[in-house]
């Protein structure tokens, strides 16, 4: 029978449980940037694993000077990076010293007049295209101090964020035993060992599959470099390398990074006459653009995925496409080592089930 201190002892346990839950997401809320760091780290540890590994059994260094060699490795890597970024940054930093925003208004406004003319040549009216859209009105550069102000405080915020990836990867790496024999603590025995092989296999197979990632992301940064040298492009390796880089987001990147390309084209040939000169060059660099999707989507991405998480291609296509479609460009990005996780805890607690038998059966 209830009582009304029954229904008052349930009230309040269920207010307790919404409290303490709202009080923990408030909780990760506020150290979210700790929670990217150390999934960073994490990802930097399982693409580790394999280099460390070849420093100890081929090369029979000792576990901790491995560790350090590896985490040396990873930073030449950043290193290179900024070395890359350095000559652009420091020739834009000049440009921007000398900043006149009516110049760079008036620049892209005689582009766009530019593009009007084209228009009209080709019977086509431009000022329903153009005109109508009201786009010279929307076109204020005056932001740009406060955005290179935002930039710097990007750049203060990676270096710290940099610090504290690479200091937390070091001790996953050195201490990857020492957390193993933790965890073995805290797992019930009764599943001990389907848990831990579940780990280390999770372990293998995600680091064959940022490995890869690593490596697609090289054949098609090379790809985009060449198509770039051959039309001349400034700044040619970093518009490669970021383009490169939006390939992480599957299908929806290079459509991105497309565009990022066309734009940076156009703008770096101002001063050239639209039809002869900036139109072909943009229009032969978005084709080389594609064809290197072409070989991207055909080659290199099916046989590195398929081979790094024992999947087949058109699983992996389905499976982003899903994981897009319920949670977005964030779910595109981490459907497939979510979805290699799924698929090796089922195949430890499940083996017996049909269906994850038929996905599980090359791993």
């Amino acid at each position: 029978m209830l009582t009304s201190k029954i229904i008052a002892t349930g009230i309040l346990k269920a207010v307790t449980v919404i409290v303490l839950i709202a009080l923990s997401l408030y909780f990760l809320y506020q150290i979210q940037s700790v929670l990217i760091y150390l999934v960073v780290a994490l990802i930097l540890t399982l693409i580790g694993n394999p280099i460390l590994d070849f420093f100890k059994r081929r090369l029979k260094f000792n576990h901790v000077f491995a560790t350090i060699a590896t985490l040396f490795i990873f930073i030449l890597i950043v290193a290179g990076f900024i070395m890359l970024f350095i000559p652009l940054i420091l020739t834009q930093g000049q440009n921007l010293s000398l900043l006149n925003t009516a110049e760079i208004e008036k620049s892209i406004l005689q582009l766009i007049n530019k593009i009007s003319i084209f228009l009209e040549s080709h019977q086509i009216d431009s000022a329903k295209i153009l005109k109508e859209a009201n786009i010279t009105s929307k076109i204020n550069f005056n932001f740009i101090p406060n955005f290179l102000n935002t930039i710097l405080g990007t750049i203060s915020s990676f270096g710290i964020g940099l610090a504290s990836v690479l200091f937390i990867t070091f001790f996953f790496l050195k201490d990857r035993l020492l957390f193993i024999v933790g965890a073995k603590k805290l797992i019930p025995d009764s599943h001990e060992d389907q848990i831990l092989h579940s780990l280390e296999k999770i372990n293998i197979l995600l680091s064959r599959y940022f490995i890869g990632l690593l490596l697609q992301l090289f054949i098609v940064f090379v790809l985009y470099l060449i198509v770039l040298l051959i039309f001349s492009a400034p700044n040619a390796i970093v518009i490669a390398f970021l383009c490169a880089v939006l390939n992480i987001i599957p299908y929806i990147g290079p459509l991105i990074a497309s565009i990022l390309a066309a734009i940076l084209t156009m703008l770096s040939n101002f001063g050239s006459d639209f039809q002869t000169e900036i139109l072909p060059t943009t229009i032969y660099v978005l084709i080389g653009f594609w064809i290197v999707q072409i070989i991207d989507n055909n080659l290199s991405q099916p046989i590195i995925f398929s081979k790094s998480v024992s999947s087949h291609p058109l699983e992996i296509f389905l499976i982003i496409l899903i994981a897009g479609f319920l949670f977005g460009i964030l779910g595109m990005i981490i459907a497939v080592p979510l979805y290699t996780i799924l698929k090796v805890i089922g195949k430890e607690f499940f083996p017996e089930n049909k269906v994850i038998q038929l996905l599980t059966k090359n791993i």
